[in-house]
């Protein structure tokens, strides 16, 4: 697995581990550093700072408001990714509180992360296809979905396929999921067995 990583990482499917906040999304950092520890044991990373020796601060500030910086090396390769403090509406903030820098600096981890591969579509926005279902690939889980005899597991998929997170990108493991929970009981218990 170690020679091609982004190909690797690229292939995984983000979309249960994403978030959308408005119209941004994110990737858990913590899921994020460990999917990148699971194909590359030995990569690390590294946050940034500025000053001098003695005073150095893990951000930058400038007129135009404060930047993080992390490296992150796969392979020997590095990539770097800057990131600004952004407030809880995505606004640069001049002077920043630790939990600020913080949240800043786990969020350009993630995108630096995604340079190697992982999760890189999410960052593209526009740039990507519309990857929202058909209805008729709606109706079609929903029947399946139905067939589990679960209301729980219709409104969760209901739920989902509004909020994006199920889409073309995860359509087919959705669909062979409900699929195993939509068979009959005796017909799991014969394949256990």
């Amino acid at each position: 697995m170690e020679n091609n990583v982004f190909e690797v990482l690229d292939k995984v499917d983000v979309s249960e581990k994403s978030e959308k906040k408005g119209r941004f999304t994110y990737l858990s950092w913590a899921w994020a550093v460990r999917e990148l520890l699971r194909v590359s044991p030995n990569a690390t990373w590294k946050v940034h700072e500025w000053g001098v020796e003695g005073s150095r601060q893990p951000y930058m500030q400038t007129q135009a408001g404060c930047f993080v910086k992390v490296s992150v090396t796969v392979n020997e390769i590095t990539r770097e990714q800057v990131h600004p403090v952004l407030d809880n509406r995505n606004q640069p903030i001049k002077t920043p509180d630790a939990f600020q820098v913080n949240t800043s600096i786990q969020r350009c981890l993630a995108k630096a992360i995604a340079l190697h591969g992982l999760g890189l579509y999410i960052f593209a926005g526009e740039d990507l296809p519309d990857t929202s279902l058909e209805q008729s690939e709606i109706d079609q889980l929903v029947k399946l979905a139905e067939k589990t005899g679960d209301k729980d597991v219709v409104e969760k998929l209901r739920s989902q396929v509004l909020g994006g997170k199920i889409n073309r990108a995860n359509f087919n493991s959705v669909q062979n999921r409900l699929l195993e929970l939509a068979k009959p009981k005796e017909e799991k218990e014969s394949v256990d067995e």
